[in-house]
């Protein structure tokens, strides 16, 4: 087996325990055994399950971030912004990484949410240490739509966020069952996507207490 080929084999079997599972509750033998690989191999790789956790998680980082943050400058350099158009930013990207996994928006957003799930401190350190001017402008694009929210709203908000977009996005599959079967509504992700963010800005822009 090519060792291109055998990389591949272990992050595709990673990904989808990990955002099952969890990263905590994921072995590395469990991994070797869905990719029908020696352990070896992952050491050789990867070095370590961390090294591979990043790795996983960077194969959708490196694509959606740099697409929203281009998306977001475009947006700072307009004189008014909206939430809604703050979180419409991310739609294209996080729907272009359908090209890694067909279900990629899921299987991102997931394991975005398994990092804070899970504790994994040296995971928000990668994707701040890597990506930290990406996370800096959606803070200003955040505050420029909403500048009377502060510093500590700002933070729940954006945690309350997350937390309802990984719910929606793990659980995809069956709401839109439930909207097809009650509502006669057929919808695809991305219109499920679209249909939370109305809510997201909302919520986030709501008067503080």
């Amino acid at each position: 087996m090519a060792k291109k080929e055998t990389k591949q084999k272990i992050l595709n079997a990673a990904e989808l325990l990990f955002a099952e599972q969890g990263f905590s509750d994921t072995s590395l033998r469990q991994i070797t055994g869905d990719a029908g690989v020696n352990l070896a191999s992952v050491n050789y790789h990867f070095g370590s399950k961390k090294d591979l956790i990043k790795a996983v998680m960077d194969r959708y980082l490196a694509t959606f971030m740099p697409k929203s943050d281009a998306a977001l400058l475009l947006l700072l350099d307009e004189s008014t912004i909206t939430l809604h158009q703050v979180f419409d930013c991310f739609v294209s990207p996080l729907m272009q990484l359908t090209a890694i996994h067909r279900r990629g928006p899921e299987i991102f957003l997931q394991l975005l949410g398994r990092g804070y799930i899970d504790n994994q401190g040296f995971l928000r350190w990668f994707i701040v240490n890597h990506y930290g001017q990406v996370l800096e402008h959606f803070t200003q694009a955040i505050q420029k739509a909403a500048p009377s929210l502060s510093s500590v709203d700002l933070f729940w908000r954006l945690h309350f966020t997350l937390g309802t977009v990984v719910f929606t996005m793990a659980s995809s599959e069956a709401l839109r069952d439930i909207a097809k079967t009650d509502f006669n509504e057929d919808i695809d992700v991305e219109g499920l996507v679209r249909k939370v963010i109305p809510y997201l800005a909302s919520g986030v822009g709501a008067n503080p207490v």
